[in-house]
């Protein structure tokens, strides 16, 4: 059986056989269940809980009634639950004092759950935008990730910071079919315009980078522009089929002499800066949908915590943010503010993360005279039968 299913299915047996125990799970919410069922029971136990539900104050077994009107109140917002579900769930638990740590199972999920879904919101973002030449919707989605993956670090009582995969996602950088055409033809003219017009290299060298090239003999042969600037050599065709060869992109196959006449032929009047900008835009898009996939990839990976798959999201989402700044530097954009993430009330206190990482050490039975003045009781008292209300 999934783990998962077993962990929702033992955390709301330990509700159902002692209420007490959501005064542990506070940090624990109901979209955090996978299954719909799951979360309308655990938005029931809690309402009745807060509304003053006999049993959540009852001594004694609890009431029968706890169970039934659980059922009846998750009913009203979802079909297919029953009473005999619910013995099911109480039959699934098996140790009802443990609830903390099923809870803690079940946020892991969520966590792996919601970093998936927004991954998938960033593929279709960028790959909408590569089809419009747009880049704001990929980005606009990028920072959505960037903060649900900050917030989760603070939930999960984790500080966000950057970590290297030991074996990084591999995933290819791709243009829809519908555009590579297109993109293969502004790199074409581009580097056309650049042998013919050197000056051309002044205005895009100091944002535009061989890895913004859809095409990697086209990224290479930007190089070996890039190469004559940087020392400061003649730019022309045969200075360029040169230097072609003196870095193997003739003997390698990569590019041939024929291919490098081509490009440099028919070249008309162009500007360097706004081609560069269409290569730049499309090198966002097209590291934006790789970001995501590879976001995705360790989401799926179950055997990574919720601490190392947030850190190594955060670290997959690096070359997004490199050519972003790129691109804003392309187009003089300047770059947004740094933001802050606003406090929520639901952020859950320094006890609720103890609690839902489950490390905090038991806690000794409490002294009689604590016990009568009213002092919570502690997750480690045995769970209370259930008996006719």
């Amino acid at each position: 059986m999934n783990p998962l299913l077993r962990a929702e299915q033992a955390v709301l047996g330990s509700v159902l056989l002692d209420p007490n125990q959501l005064a542990h799970l506070d940090w624990l919410a109901p979209d955090h269940f996978d299954r719909p069922v799951h979360r309308a029971l655990f938005t029931a136990l809690r309402k009745l809980r807060h509304d003053g539900h006999p049993a959540a104050a009852a001594d004694g077994p609890v009431p029968l009634s706890w169970v039934t009107d659980s059922v009846v109140e998750a009913d009203r917002h979802v079909r297919g639950l029953t009473a005999v579900y619910a013995h099911t769930l109480v039959s699934a638990c098996p140790r009802p004092e443990h609830a903390p740590v099923y809870g803690r199972m079940v946020l892991e999920g969520a966590i792996h759950r919601t970093v998936a879904e927004h991954a998938i919101r960033l593929h279709q973002a960028a790959r909408t935008d590569a089809l419009r030449g747009e880049v704001e919707g990929a980005l606009r989605s990028a920072d959505v990730l960037a903060g649900v993956l900050t917030d989760l670090a603070r939930r999960w009582g984790t500080e966000p910071r950057p970590v290297a995969p030991p074996a990084p996602p591999t995933t290819v950088p791709t243009t829809p079919t519908v555009q590579a055409d297109q993109v293969a033809e502004d790199e074409r003219f581009l580097l056309a315009v650049l042998a013919e017009q050197p000056k051309g290299m002044e205005e895009v060298v100091g944002w535009l980078r061989p890895g913004d090239f859809a095409d990697p003999g086209h990224g290479r042969l930007y190089r070996c522009l890039g190469a004559l600037h940087h020392r400061g050599e003649p730019i022309d065709r045969v200075t360029l089929l040169w230097e072609a060869q003196r870095r193997g992109l003739l003997a390698d196959g990569t590019l041939s002499g024929e291919q490098l006449t081509a490009i440099c032929d028919g070249v008309g009047p162009g500007s360097a800066e706004w081609l560069g900008e269409r290569v730049m835009r499309s090198s966002v898009t097209r590291t934006a949908a790789a970001s995501a996939r590879a976001v995705r990839a360790l989401a799926q990976d179950e055997a990574l915590g919720p601490g190392p798959l947030i850190n190594h999201a955060l670290y997959v989402l690096g070359p997004l943010d490199e050519v972003r700044t790129r691109w804003q530097l392309a187009t003089g954009d300047p770059p947004p503010a740094p933001k802050t993430p606003a406090s929520s009330g639901n952020v859950p206190r320094p006890a609720q993360v103890q609690a839902a990482l489950a490390r905090s050490s038991p806690s000794l039975p409490s002294p009689p005279s604590a016990l009568s003045r009213g002092a919570p009781r502690s997750a480690a008292v045995r769970p209370r039968s259930l008996g006719p209300s």
